[in-house]
Protein backbone atom coordinates (compact mmCIF):
# COMPACT_ATOMS: atom_id res chain seq x y z
CA UNK A 1 0.00 0.00 0.00
CA UNK A 2 1.44 3.55 -0.78
CA UNK A 3 2.20 5.56 2.11
CA UNK A 4 0.29 8.28 0.96
CA UNK A 5 -3.09 6.11 0.80
CA UNK A 6 -3.11 5.53 4.46
CA UNK A 7 -3.28 9.25 5.30
CA UNK A 8 -6.88 9.97 7.28
CA UNK A 9 -9.24 11.80 5.81
CA UNK A 10 -9.18 15.58 6.93
CA UNK A 11 -12.06 15.90 9.69
CA UNK A 12 -15.07 17.85 8.41
CA UNK A 13 -15.67 21.09 10.33
CA UNK A 14 -19.82 22.18 10.13
CA UNK A 15 -20.12 25.92 8.88
CA UNK A 16 -20.76 28.65 11.72
CA UNK A 17 -23.80 30.50 11.76
CA UNK A 18 -24.41 33.18 9.81
CA UNK A 19 -25.89 36.57 11.17
CA UNK A 20 -29.05 37.19 8.89
CA UNK A 21 -28.76 39.82 6.33
CA UNK A 22 -25.23 38.94 5.80
CA UNK A 23 -23.79 37.42 2.27
CA UNK A 24 -22.24 34.49 1.63
CA UNK A 25 -18.36 34.23 1.85
CA UNK A 26 -16.37 33.12 -0.33
CA UNK A 27 -14.70 29.64 1.67
CA UNK A 28 -11.20 29.44 2.83
CA UNK A 29 -9.49 26.48 1.82
CA UNK A 30 -5.58 26.00 1.86
CA UNK A 31 -3.93 25.51 -0.96
CA UNK A 32 -3.17 21.65 -1.58
CA UNK A 33 0.78 21.93 -1.26
CA UNK A 34 -0.26 23.25 2.67
CA UNK A 35 -2.54 20.32 3.27
CA UNK A 36 0.24 17.56 2.28
CA UNK A 37 2.39 18.81 4.63
CA UNK A 38 0.33 19.13 7.77
CA UNK A 39 -1.07 15.49 6.68
CA UNK A 40 2.62 14.49 6.93
CA UNK A 41 3.41 16.07 9.91
CA UNK A 42 0.27 14.25 11.14
CA UNK A 43 1.35 10.96 10.03
CA UNK A 44 5.18 10.97 10.22
CA UNK A 45 5.89 13.95 12.55
CA UNK A 46 9.75 14.81 11.96
CA UNK A 47 11.17 11.16 11.80
CA UNK A 48 13.33 10.62 8.46
CA UNK A 49 12.74 7.96 6.11
CA UNK A 50 14.35 4.50 7.77
CA UNK A 51 13.13 5.45 11.10
CA UNK A 52 16.34 8.27 12.04
CA UNK A 53 15.25 11.41 13.70
CA UNK A 54 15.55 14.45 12.34
CA UNK A 55 14.60 18.08 12.93
CA UNK A 56 12.97 18.25 8.70
CA UNK A 57 11.64 16.10 7.14
CA UNK A 58 13.36 13.55 5.04
CA UNK A 59 13.63 14.59 1.26
CA UNK A 60 11.45 10.99 0.33
CA UNK A 61 8.72 12.33 2.28
CA UNK A 62 8.75 15.76 0.96
CA UNK A 63 8.70 14.68 -2.54
CA UNK A 64 6.15 12.29 -2.11
CA UNK A 65 3.89 15.34 -0.56
CA UNK A 66 4.33 16.49 -4.07
CA UNK A 67 6.72 19.69 -1.97
CA UNK A 68 9.87 21.00 -4.47
CA UNK A 69 8.16 19.43 -7.42
CA UNK A 70 7.63 21.23 -10.21
CA UNK A 71 3.82 20.32 -11.10
CA UNK A 72 2.62 19.63 -14.74
CA UNK A 73 5.16 17.65 -17.11
CA UNK A 74 5.43 16.11 -20.36
CA UNK A 75 2.39 14.24 -20.60
CA UNK A 76 0.40 15.91 -17.93
CA UNK A 77 0.93 13.65 -15.06
CA UNK A 78 3.59 15.18 -13.21
CA UNK A 79 1.78 16.76 -10.39
CA UNK A 80 0.77 12.99 -9.09
CA UNK A 81 2.78 10.26 -7.50
CA UNK A 82 2.57 7.31 -8.82
CA UNK A 83 1.41 4.84 -6.43
CA UNK A 84 2.47 1.93 -8.55
CA UNK A 85 4.57 0.64 -11.80
CA UNK A 86 5.11 1.15 -14.29
CA UNK A 87 7.79 3.47 -13.55
CA UNK A 88 9.48 6.34 -15.62
CA UNK A 89 13.20 5.99 -15.14
CA UNK A 90 16.22 8.15 -14.90
CA UNK A 91 19.43 5.79 -14.73
CA UNK A 92 23.29 7.29 -14.13
CA UNK A 93 25.97 5.26 -15.15
CA UNK A 94 29.34 4.94 -16.56
CA UNK A 95 31.26 1.29 -16.14
CA UNK A 96 31.12 -2.02 -16.83
CA UNK A 97 28.96 -2.69 -13.49
CA UNK A 98 26.50 0.04 -13.90
CA UNK A 99 25.84 -1.63 -17.63
CA UNK A 100 24.95 -4.72 -16.20
CA UNK A 101 21.69 -3.05 -13.83
CA UNK A 102 21.31 -0.55 -17.25
CA UNK A 103 20.89 -3.75 -19.33
CA UNK A 104 18.35 -5.56 -16.73
CA UNK A 105 16.39 -2.29 -16.45
CA UNK A 106 16.06 -2.14 -20.54
CA UNK A 107 14.84 -5.77 -20.30
CA UNK A 108 12.31 -5.52 -18.48
CA UNK A 109 10.96 -2.16 -20.08
CA UNK A 110 10.92 -4.32 -23.25
CA UNK A 111 8.72 -6.85 -21.80
CA UNK A 112 5.59 -5.87 -21.79
CA UNK A 113 3.92 -8.51 -19.70
CA UNK A 114 6.21 -7.02 -16.77
CA UNK A 115 4.59 -3.72 -16.77
CA UNK A 116 6.95 -2.45 -14.40
CA UNK A 117 9.25 0.47 -16.36
CA UNK A 118 7.60 2.23 -19.17
CA UNK A 119 10.18 4.95 -19.77
CA UNK A 120 14.39 4.61 -19.14
CA UNK A 121 16.83 7.39 -19.58
CA UNK A 122 20.06 7.51 -19.49
CA UNK A 123 22.74 10.17 -17.81
CA UNK A 124 26.40 9.75 -18.08
CA UNK A 125 29.63 11.55 -17.65
CA UNK A 126 32.12 12.35 -21.17
CA UNK A 127 34.65 10.33 -21.95
CA UNK A 128 37.75 11.01 -24.23
CA UNK A 129 37.29 7.73 -26.21
CA UNK A 130 35.57 8.57 -29.22
CA UNK A 131 33.12 5.32 -28.15
CA UNK A 132 31.93 6.47 -24.76
CA UNK A 133 32.01 4.55 -21.54
CA UNK A 134 29.94 1.20 -21.51
CA UNK A 135 26.56 2.69 -20.15
CA UNK A 136 26.92 5.10 -23.04
CA UNK A 137 27.59 1.87 -25.86
CA UNK A 138 25.08 0.23 -24.37
CA UNK A 139 22.42 3.07 -24.52
CA UNK A 140 23.16 4.11 -28.30
CA UNK A 141 22.61 0.48 -29.23
CA UNK A 142 20.00 -0.08 -27.50
CA UNK A 143 18.44 3.44 -28.71
CA UNK A 144 17.89 4.85 -25.07
CA UNK A 145 18.19 8.80 -24.87
CA UNK A 146 21.51 9.97 -23.80
CA UNK A 147 22.64 13.16 -21.91
CA UNK A 148 26.30 13.87 -20.67
CA UNK A 149 26.70 14.91 -17.00
CA UNK A 150 25.62 17.92 -16.02
CA UNK A 151 22.94 17.79 -18.55
CA UNK A 152 20.10 15.77 -17.24
CA UNK A 153 17.49 15.99 -19.55
CA UNK A 154 13.80 17.83 -18.54
CA UNK A 155 11.44 14.85 -18.37
CA UNK A 156 9.29 14.05 -15.95
CA UNK A 157 10.17 10.76 -13.77
CA UNK A 158 9.47 8.92 -10.84
CA UNK A 159 12.68 7.35 -9.15
CA UNK A 160 16.06 7.59 -10.18
CA UNK A 161 18.96 4.89 -10.30
CA UNK A 162 22.58 5.42 -9.81
CA UNK A 163 25.68 2.45 -10.28
CA UNK A 164 29.30 4.14 -10.82
CA UNK A 165 28.53 7.32 -11.57
CA UNK A 166 31.13 8.92 -9.36
CA UNK A 167 29.28 12.69 -8.91
CA UNK A 168 27.66 13.80 -6.35
CA UNK A 169 24.31 14.89 -6.86
CA UNK A 170 22.58 18.09 -5.53
CA UNK A 171 19.28 18.09 -3.17
CA UNK A 172 17.46 19.80 -6.03
CA UNK A 173 17.83 17.09 -8.43
CA UNK A 174 17.22 14.48 -6.02
CA UNK A 175 13.78 16.49 -4.89
CA UNK A 176 13.01 15.98 -8.63
CA UNK A 177 11.64 12.45 -8.60
CA UNK A 178 9.27 11.97 -6.05
CA UNK A 179 10.57 8.20 -4.78
CA UNK A 180 14.03 9.57 -4.30
CA UNK A 181 17.35 8.33 -6.24
CA UNK A 182 18.64 4.73 -5.69
CA UNK A 183 22.32 3.55 -5.55
CA UNK A 184 23.66 0.09 -6.68
CA UNK A 185 26.75 -0.05 -4.74
CA UNK A 186 28.74 -3.54 -4.65
CA UNK A 187 29.73 -3.48 -1.02
CA UNK A 188 28.31 -4.40 2.26
CA UNK A 189 28.14 -0.59 3.39
CA UNK A 190 28.86 0.84 5.63
CA UNK A 191 31.83 -1.21 4.83
CA UNK A 192 33.99 0.34 1.62
CA UNK A 193 31.99 3.56 1.10
CA UNK A 194 33.05 5.91 -1.64
CA UNK A 195 34.21 5.26 -5.66
CA UNK A 196 36.42 1.80 -5.29
CA UNK A 197 34.71 -0.54 -3.01
CA UNK A 198 35.28 -3.64 -5.36
CA UNK A 199 38.88 -2.74 -5.54
CA UNK A 200 39.09 -2.22 -2.02
CA UNK A 201 37.46 -5.60 -0.99
CA UNK A 202 40.67 -7.48 -2.90
CA UNK A 203 43.01 -5.54 -1.88
CA UNK A 204 42.80 -5.76 1.71
CA UNK A 205 41.62 -9.46 1.44
CA UNK A 206 37.69 -9.35 2.55
CA UNK A 207 35.96 -13.06 2.50
CA UNK A 208 32.70 -11.69 2.37
CA UNK A 209 31.58 -9.14 0.59
CA UNK A 210 27.65 -8.25 -1.35
CA UNK A 211 25.61 -5.09 -2.91
CA UNK A 212 23.43 -2.85 -1.08
CA UNK A 213 20.56 -1.09 -2.59
CA UNK A 214 20.28 2.50 -0.93
CA UNK A 215 18.83 5.59 -1.08
CA UNK A 216 20.81 7.85 -2.09
CA UNK A 217 20.93 11.66 0.11
CA UNK A 218 22.68 14.65 -0.54
CA UNK A 219 26.57 16.21 0.06
CA UNK A 220 27.77 12.88 1.26
CA UNK A 221 28.69 9.49 -0.96
CA UNK A 222 26.92 6.08 0.22
CA UNK A 223 25.34 7.46 3.47
CA UNK A 224 21.38 6.64 2.97
CA UNK A 225 19.29 4.40 4.15
CA UNK A 226 19.58 0.88 3.79
CA UNK A 227 16.67 -0.95 1.24
CA UNK A 228 18.14 -4.23 0.22
CA UNK A 229 21.20 -6.04 1.32
CA UNK A 230 22.54 -9.34 0.32
CA UNK A 231 26.18 -11.13 1.35
CA UNK A 232 28.25 -13.18 -0.69
CA UNK A 233 31.86 -14.92 -0.37
CA UNK A 234 34.48 -13.49 -1.97
CA UNK A 235 36.40 -16.43 -3.96
CA UNK A 236 39.73 -16.81 -3.16
CA UNK A 237 42.36 -15.39 -4.99
CA UNK A 238 39.81 -13.58 -6.91
CA UNK A 239 40.65 -10.38 -9.49
CA UNK A 240 38.61 -7.11 -8.80
CA UNK A 241 37.39 -7.86 -12.23
CA UNK A 242 36.18 -11.29 -11.66
CA UNK A 243 34.36 -10.32 -8.74
CA UNK A 244 32.72 -7.19 -10.68
CA UNK A 245 30.78 -9.49 -12.55
CA UNK A 246 29.85 -11.42 -9.64
CA UNK A 247 28.53 -8.28 -8.13
CA UNK A 248 27.09 -6.67 -11.32
CA UNK A 249 24.89 -9.30 -12.18
CA UNK A 250 23.62 -9.58 -8.27
CA UNK A 251 22.63 -6.38 -8.11
CA UNK A 252 20.95 -6.26 -11.35
CA UNK A 253 18.83 -8.57 -10.24
CA UNK A 254 18.40 -6.83 -6.47
CA UNK A 255 17.66 -3.38 -8.30
CA UNK A 256 14.85 -5.09 -10.18
CA UNK A 257 13.17 -6.64 -7.06
CA UNK A 258 13.43 -3.56 -5.18
CA UNK A 259 11.22 -1.88 -8.22
CA UNK A 260 8.97 -4.17 -7.49
CA UNK A 261 8.13 -2.97 -4.48
CA UNK A 262 9.14 0.60 -4.47
CA UNK A 263 7.48 2.26 -1.60
CA UNK A 264 7.23 -1.11 0.42
CA UNK A 265 11.29 -0.86 0.04
CA UNK A 266 11.23 2.73 1.08
CA UNK A 267 9.04 2.62 3.80
CA UNK A 268 11.05 -0.26 5.54
CA UNK A 269 14.12 1.48 5.14
CA UNK A 270 16.68 1.35 7.53
CA UNK A 271 19.87 3.59 8.54
CA UNK A 272 23.18 2.63 8.36
CA UNK A 273 25.38 0.90 11.08
CA UNK A 274 27.57 3.72 13.07
CA UNK A 275 30.05 0.83 13.22
CA UNK A 276 32.44 -0.87 10.73
CA UNK A 277 32.77 2.36 8.11
CA UNK A 278 35.53 2.36 6.12
CA UNK A 279 36.01 3.96 2.58
CA UNK A 280 37.11 3.29 -0.37
CA UNK A 281 39.01 6.38 -2.18
CA UNK A 282 39.87 6.42 -5.73
CA UNK A 283 43.15 4.57 -6.84
CA UNK A 284 46.10 6.91 -7.70
CA UNK A 285 49.41 5.69 -10.06
CA UNK A 286 51.01 5.75 -6.89
CA UNK A 287 49.08 2.40 -5.44
CA UNK A 288 50.66 0.64 -8.01
CA UNK A 289 54.37 1.34 -6.99
CA UNK A 290 55.49 -1.70 -4.98
CA UNK A 291 57.52 -1.28 -2.17
CA UNK A 292 59.73 -4.39 -1.73
CA UNK A 293 60.94 -3.30 2.17
CA UNK A 294 57.19 -2.98 3.69
CA UNK A 295 54.66 -5.36 1.53
CA UNK A 296 54.58 -9.20 1.95
CA UNK A 297 54.00 -11.27 -1.32
CA UNK A 298 50.94 -11.91 0.04
CA UNK A 299 50.51 -7.89 -0.28
CA UNK A 300 51.35 -7.39 -3.80
CA UNK A 301 49.74 -10.29 -5.20
CA UNK A 302 46.62 -9.03 -3.63
CA UNK A 303 47.62 -5.50 -5.40
CA UNK A 304 47.83 -7.05 -8.86
CA UNK A 305 44.29 -9.35 -8.41
CA UNK A 306 42.95 -5.76 -7.53
CA UNK A 307 44.46 -3.23 -9.72
CA UNK A 308 46.60 -4.98 -12.70
CA UNK A 309 43.72 -5.05 -14.85
CA UNK A 310 43.30 -1.50 -14.34
CA UNK A 311 46.94 0.10 -13.69
CA UNK A 312 50.41 -2.54 -14.60
CA UNK A 313 52.55 -2.79 -10.79
CA UNK A 314 55.10 -0.31 -11.27
CA UNK A 315 59.11 -0.58 -9.90
CA UNK A 316 62.90 1.03 -10.96
CA UNK A 317 65.22 -1.26 -13.00
CA UNK A 318 68.58 0.73 -12.98
CA UNK A 319 67.02 3.71 -12.72
CA UNK A 320 64.28 2.91 -15.61
CA UNK A 321 60.38 2.36 -14.60
CA UNK A 322 59.73 -1.04 -15.13
CA UNK A 323 55.91 -2.38 -15.22
CA UNK A 324 55.51 -6.09 -13.85
CA UNK A 325 52.66 -6.86 -16.25
CA UNK A 326 51.64 -10.63 -15.20
CA UNK A 327 52.61 -11.91 -11.47
CA UNK A 328 51.88 -15.18 -9.81
CA UNK A 329 52.61 -17.53 -6.60
CA UNK A 330 55.65 -19.23 -6.29
CA UNK A 331 55.50 -22.63 -5.89
CA UNK A 332 56.92 -24.97 -2.72
CA UNK A 333 59.22 -26.99 -5.79
CA UNK A 334 60.54 -23.57 -6.65
CA UNK A 335 61.52 -22.08 -3.35
CA UNK A 336 63.50 -24.78 -2.44
CA UNK A 337 65.95 -24.57 -5.33
CA UNK A 338 69.66 -24.10 -4.38
CA UNK A 339 70.12 -21.12 -6.34
CA UNK A 340 67.28 -19.06 -4.07
CA UNK A 341 68.54 -20.98 -0.83
CA UNK A 342 72.42 -20.42 -1.30
CA UNK A 343 72.85 -16.67 -1.84
CA UNK A 344 71.91 -13.43 -0.03
CA UNK A 345 69.15 -11.79 -1.26
CA UNK A 346 67.58 -8.43 -0.38
CA UNK A 347 63.75 -7.03 -0.80
CA UNK A 348 63.96 -6.66 -4.82
CA UNK A 349 66.25 -8.91 -5.57
CA UNK A 350 65.66 -10.59 -9.13
CA UNK A 351 66.68 -14.13 -9.91
CA UNK A 352 65.38 -15.87 -13.26
CA UNK A 353 64.07 -19.39 -12.57
CA UNK A 354 64.94 -20.94 -15.61
CA UNK A 355 62.77 -24.06 -15.25
CA UNK A 356 60.20 -22.42 -14.86
CA UNK A 357 61.08 -19.53 -17.46
CA UNK A 358 59.84 -16.36 -14.71
CA UNK A 359 61.78 -13.81 -12.63
CA UNK A 360 61.55 -14.35 -9.15
CA UNK A 361 61.11 -11.24 -6.95
CA UNK A 362 62.34 -11.14 -3.09
CA UNK A 363 59.80 -9.40 -1.02
CA UNK A 364 59.43 -8.39 2.56
CA UNK A 365 58.56 -12.37 3.67
CA UNK A 366 59.43 -14.73 0.66
CA UNK A 367 58.56 -14.14 -3.06
CA UNK A 368 56.68 -13.60 -6.43
CA UNK A 369 56.89 -14.67 -9.80
CA UNK A 370 56.55 -12.44 -12.96
CA UNK A 371 55.90 -13.60 -16.24
CA UNK A 372 56.49 -10.75 -18.27
CA UNK A 373 57.33 -6.98 -17.60
CA UNK A 374 57.06 -3.75 -19.96
CA UNK A 375 60.71 -2.23 -20.55
CA UNK A 376 60.66 -0.21 -23.80
CA UNK A 377 58.55 -3.09 -24.77
CA UNK A 378 56.88 -5.84 -23.46
CA UNK A 379 59.12 -8.79 -22.60
CA UNK A 380 58.87 -12.09 -21.45
CA UNK A 381 60.64 -12.96 -18.17
CA UNK A 382 63.27 -15.45 -20.76
CA UNK A 383 63.85 -12.03 -23.11
CA UNK A 384 64.27 -9.49 -20.01
CA UNK A 385 67.07 -12.14 -18.57
CA UNK A 386 68.52 -12.37 -22.08
CA UNK A 387 68.63 -8.51 -22.65
CA UNK A 388 69.15 -6.69 -19.42
CA UNK A 389 69.85 -9.09 -16.65
CA UNK A 390 72.16 -11.79 -18.16
CA UNK A 391 74.66 -9.05 -19.93
CA UNK A 392 74.60 -7.20 -16.74
CA UNK A 393 75.95 -9.74 -14.68
CA UNK A 394 78.45 -10.88 -17.48
CA UNK A 395 80.00 -7.44 -17.69
CA UNK A 396 80.23 -6.64 -14.19
CA UNK A 397 81.11 -9.97 -12.30
CA UNK A 398 82.43 -8.50 -9.31
CA UNK A 399 79.13 -7.00 -8.31
CA UNK A 400 77.03 -7.54 -5.86
CA UNK A 401 73.49 -8.80 -5.87
CA UNK A 402 71.99 -6.24 -3.96
CA UNK A 403 72.58 -4.11 -7.18
CA UNK A 404 71.05 -6.89 -9.30
CA UNK A 405 67.14 -5.58 -8.11
CA UNK A 406 63.96 -3.42 -8.52
CA UNK A 407 63.81 -0.66 -6.28
CA UNK A 408 60.63 1.39 -5.24
CA UNK A 409 59.31 3.99 -7.21
CA UNK A 410 58.52 7.47 -5.92
CA UNK A 411 56.25 9.48 -7.70
CA UNK A 412 55.77 13.26 -7.20
CA UNK A 413 53.37 13.86 -5.11
CA UNK A 414 50.39 15.71 -5.51
CA UNK A 415 51.95 19.09 -4.22
CA UNK A 416 54.90 18.12 -6.44
CA UNK A 417 53.47 17.73 -9.55
CA UNK A 418 51.85 20.91 -9.11
CA UNK A 419 54.62 22.69 -8.28
CA UNK A 420 56.43 21.25 -11.64
CA UNK A 421 53.30 22.47 -13.77
CA UNK A 422 54.45 26.13 -12.70
CA UNK A 423 57.69 25.70 -14.31
CA UNK A 424 56.46 24.15 -17.27
CA UNK A 425 56.72 26.08 -20.81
Amino acid sequence: THPLLLFPAPPTVPPRPRPSGQAHAPAQRRPPSAVMRLLVRGCWGTRSAGGGAGGRLSPQWIALAGLGRSSGGEDGRGARVREKPPWRVLFFGTDHFAREALQALHAVRENKEEKLIEKLEVVTVPSPSPKGLPVKQYAVQSQLPVYEWPDVGSGEYDVGVVASFGRLLSEALILKFPYGILNVHPSCLPRWRGPAPIIHTVLHGDTVTGVTIMQIRPKRFDVGPILKQEVVPVPPKTTSKELEAVLSRLGANMLISVLKNLPESLNNGRQQPAEGVTHAPKISAGTSCIKWEEQTSEQILRLYRAIGNIIPLQTLWMDNTIKLLDLVEVSGSVLTDQKLTGQAVFPGSVIYHKQSQMLLVCCKDGWIGVQSVMLKKTLTATDFYNGYLHPWYQKNSQAQPSQCRFQTLRLPTKKQQKKNCCYAT
